[in-house]
């Protein structure tokens, strides 16, 4: 383990650079690379074999597989076509949300903030968010995608006059914060999209807490002035049927999102895993606070995998995303939880969307 501080120096224009983590984490791989023109942080973690994590999601006595196997080259386009469909509103009424607010942001961030985008994207959102904010220091995308990272790093690169420093990491675990070359007054989180949704509110509020960590102003960074500020947008509660009908929505995309999950273990695992006897369906679970995304089992039926018989019953269910959303009021709380105040709060005119900005609390 190691804490209070991991070192790391690259070659870059003629200058040695520093990699600092303050706060505690597992060095797993640190090194620093350049890659299409930028200096790269290569931090990623050792990945368990695809085949453990889904034996021990389909051996529990409530069956799951992780959220992150939607992700593959299929399922990241098909998760573009659901934020096109009319049932799911949340993309739309962020992206409104943050063209009306980012100035508002920018100006309260002030001169000279280091942006860190958790589950970075070359998006439209971050791109008013980038551009509203008065002589950024450093943009800082952090990705477990290496191939997504550099692209949509390159992306903001191309369209915004400022130093770009991509890490590659998980961003639920420790990773470096990459120095830069100008002088940097404070560092700001930004995690739009309700990625926070995704997390059940305990690890919402360890992830709320390490991203306090990361911004507090007592690293052993010299360049570090004011505390910064975590800037989160979360999904609101509404009314259960449209809350509902965003997951399942007409067109069946977010339907196929899920059955791409069974197509690609069939296919990479070699395994008989067959959609038709699985029928995809989102609930609203109260005493969850979520929609809960899940396959059921359509019939009985026993798969072989790595040497070991996978038995699935008739009416049960694989659980297979979750979507956690909050009133105002809940997602304050989860912040205190976090040693985070909420210092302001936007909403849409229908209170369909929220983001917060957040500062640390006095410990």
């Amino acid at each position: 383990m190691y804490a209070d501080l991991v070192h790391a120096t690259s070659l870059r224009n003629g200058v040695y650079v520093s990699v600092d983590n303050t706060f505690e984490s597992q060095l797993e791989q640190d090194q620093v690379a350049v890659q299409d023109g930028l200096q790269l942080i290569e931090f990623a973690p050792q990945q368990r074999p695809l085949i453990e994590e889904v034996l021990e999601g389909l051996t529990a006595k409530e069956k799951s597989l992780p959220a992150k196997l939607h992700y593959d080259q299929r399922g990241s386009m098909l998760f573009e076509q659901i934020c096109d469909v009319d049932e799911y509103y949340i993309t739309r009424t962020e992206l409104a949300l943050m063209r009306e607010i980012s100035g508002a942001i920018g100006d309260t961030l002030g001169k000279g903030c280091m942006l860190i985008e958790p589950g970075s994207g070359a998006s439209l959102k971050t791109d008013l968010l980038l551009s509203a904010m008065p002589n950024p220091a450093a943009y800082v995308p952090v990705d477990i995608s290496r191939d997504f990272l550099l692209e949509s790093a390159t992306a903001i690169a191309d369209r915004h006059d400022i130093e770009v420093l991509p890490v590659w990491a998980d961003f639920t675990k420790g990773h470096p914060i990459p120095s830069c070359e100008a002088v940097v007054r404070n560092r700001a989180i930004y995690f739009p999209g309700s990625t926070v949704g995704n997390f059940s509110r305990s690890d919402a509020a360890c992830l709320l807490q390490n991203f306090a960590s990361m911004i507090r102003d007592d690293s052993d960074d010299e360049q570090i002035g004011s505390e910064g500020a975590v800037v989160v947008g979360f999904d609101c509660k509404k009314d259960t049927s449209r809350m509902e009908a965003a997951y399942n929505d007409s067109e069946g995309v977010t339907a196929e999102f899920n059955y791409n999950v069974i197509d690609r273990l069939a296919q990479e695992l070699r395994v008989s895993l067959d959609r038709e006897k699985f029928t995809f369906r989102a609930d609203w679970v109260e005493d969850e606070g979520a929609i809960v995304s899940r396959l059921w089992v359509d019939e009985s039926h026993t798969v072989e995998m790595a040497g070991e018989k996978v038995r699935f019953e008739a009416g049960e269910a694989i659980r297979m995303e979750e979507s956690h959303k909050y009133t105002p009021e809940e997602f304050e709380t989860l912040a205190q939880q976090s040693h985070l105040g909420m210092e302001r709060i936007w909403t849409d005119d229908a209170g369909d969307f929220a983001v917060a900005y957040l500062r640390p609390l006095s410990v």
